[in-house]
């Protein structure tokens, strides 16, 4: 993961609870960091470290870390940081959702060592579609959940997001079916 991510959670921890909550989580991670980096990779293992320690220290399930996380991304990081980029994503949920699968191609340009998931649509109609979510990262499903309803917040859509398939259950990967309510 790039310090980009690392970042973000420790902006959303300050933000919504303070400097001193974001100490004791960095306490409680056990990571040795002063900083992080924006643009440079760290192991997935210190993203982990985080929401575990936020998990505990919040009494939250790391899937709901996940997922606060994900729409914090789409709501605060993404629009600070690359609201171009995300408008030319698609004027609507749907447009952008179609387009995910060349979307991680821009951002590598900026990130040129991005280890990025795949997404494939399929199942394409007017009140819904799945999305394939192919990643050599284990535990990141419910992050991407948070992504798709932070991207229906940005787009202002209401949608039910059911997984219908989990490397969990020992499939390759995980689909989710968007429907539009």
């Amino acid at each position: 993961m790039y310090g980009i991510i690392n970042k973000a959670i420790q902006e959303l921890v300050i933000a919504n609870f303070g400097k001193e909550k974001w100490e004791t989580i960095i306490d409680k991670s056990g990571i040795d960091v002063d900083f992080f980096i924006s643009n440079e990779p760290y192991d997935d293992d210190i993203t982990f470290k985080l929401a575990i320690a936020v998990s505990e220290e919040m009494n939250m399930s790391i899937e709901e870390v996940l997922i606060v996380f994900g729409e914090w991304w789409i709501m605060k990081t993404t629009q600070d940081k690359y609201r171009g980029l995300m408008e030319s994503g698609g004027s609507t949920l749907k447009e952008f959702i179609l387009n995910l699968p060349n979307f991680h191609n821009r951002i590598m340009l900026m990130y040129p060592k991005l280890s990025p998931p795949e997404f494939k649509i399929t199942d394409i109609n007017e009140e819904s579609l799945n999305l394939h979510y192919l990643s050599n990262r284990d535990g990141f499903q419910e992050f991407v959940r948070g992504l798709l309803q932070g991207l229906s917040k940005m787009f202002k859509t209401n949608i039910d997001i059911i997984l219908i398939q989990s490397r969990n259950d020992g499939y390759s990967h995980e689909i989710f079916k968007i429907i539009w309510l």
